[in-house]
């Protein structure tokens, strides 16, 4: 469980800086209001904000595992997985659509707030680990 959150984690995390670093050079020259809007790049904003967020959260999980050792704690790194895959991943998508030529995308925006879902859980999970409590 460890190791998996770990490279998780730091690959997330890497990702985030780089899809960052993107946003802020790259896509705000790609401004032109019919493919890519700035509501567009807001939303690209967001979802690396809440992957770099939740890559942080997993890393606290694998340095939480050898104090806590718990089940929960391990649910809740899958559920901060879970959610940056889906509520990240379909951000990105979404705010990307037009300058990849992808049109019919739009199936995709359900999948954002099942990613909050797991987000939320993730969160709740590590909460109640720590009630939990099993050194």
């Amino acid at each position: 469980m460890q190791k998996q959150f770990l490279v998780f984690s730091g690959f997330s995390g890497a990702i985030a800086v780089a899809f960052g670093a993107m946003g802020a050079h790259f896509l705000k020259s790609k401004l032109d209001g019919i493919s890519f809007t700035e509501t567009n790049l807001l939303t690209f904003e967001t979802a690396v904000r809440y992957q770099m967020y939740h890559s942080i959260a997993i890393l606290a999980v694998c340095l939480l595992s050898d104090k806590y050792k718990t089940k929960l704690l391990s649910k809740a790194g899958y559920c901060f997985m879970a959610g940056i895959v889906c509520f990240s991943g379909s951000l990105y998508f979404l705010s990307l659509g037009g300058l990849l030529g992808l049109t019919s995308i739009h199936w995709l925006g359900p999948i954002t707030p099942i990613g909050g879902l797991f987000f939320i859980a993730g969160w709740v999970l590590l909460g109640m680990s720590g009630l939990e409590r099993k050194k």
